[in-house]
């Protein structure tokens, strides 16, 4: 594992979870806001987008040594977004940090130890390069549930699997 192939992950997080972000935004904050259903991790599109950026903004805060205080069972983390505006300028600035920190890593970083504790109050212990890849793998599950409500509410999402991010960094011409 390599901080490039970190790099790249995230940058593949960042842009699946525009794209949805970008459909959400199109259907309009009432259909946002609205219940999908309760057998989702949450009930609607606004809310799912905002535990995304919730569960990014913990991790962040955490690997920078100033875990936030959160309340298990909070889907929002305590933070209050009611529109999709605010969620999206505080989800570029978020988005931002996220790179500045990642450019800051070096491969020597990634096995470094990250001690914390649950809300619960128990301890753990875990590789920093394998919290890197869970935040975008707990992403991945939220993402799924929002293309099936934009499913249920409004027809097929956009693909967001890593062949189409790829696919369309080729057709803007980017190599990498």
């Amino acid at each position: 594992m390599s901080v490039a192939l970190i790099r790249e992950y995230w940058a593949y997080h960042h842009w699946a979870n525009r794209r949805l972000f970008e459909v959400v935004a199109a259907l309009g904050e009432e259909a946002a806001g609205r219940d999908v259903g309760k057998q989702f991790s949450e009930p609607g599109l606004r809310a799912t987008l905002v535990h995304i950026y919730g569960a990014d903004w913990f991790w962040l805060e955490t690997w920078r040594g100033h875990p936030p205080s959160i309340v298990r069972g909070d889907p929002t983390y305590g933070l209050d977004i009611r529109t999709l505006g605010e969620l999206r300028k505080k989800w570029d600035g978020l988005e931002a940090e996220q790179r500045r920190f990642l450019a800051d890593l070096a491969d020597g970083d990634l096995w470094r130890p990250l001690e914390g504790k649950t809300p619960e109050g128990r301890t753990y212990n875990r590789p920093l390069s394998m919290l890197l890849l869970h935040v975008p793998t707990h992403a991945a599950h939220h993402r799924s549930e929002l293309a099936t409500m934009l499913t249920m509410v409004s027809g097929s999402p956009p693909d967001t699997g890593v062949n189409s991010y790829y696919r369309e960094k080729s057709e803007k011409g980017d190599r990498q």
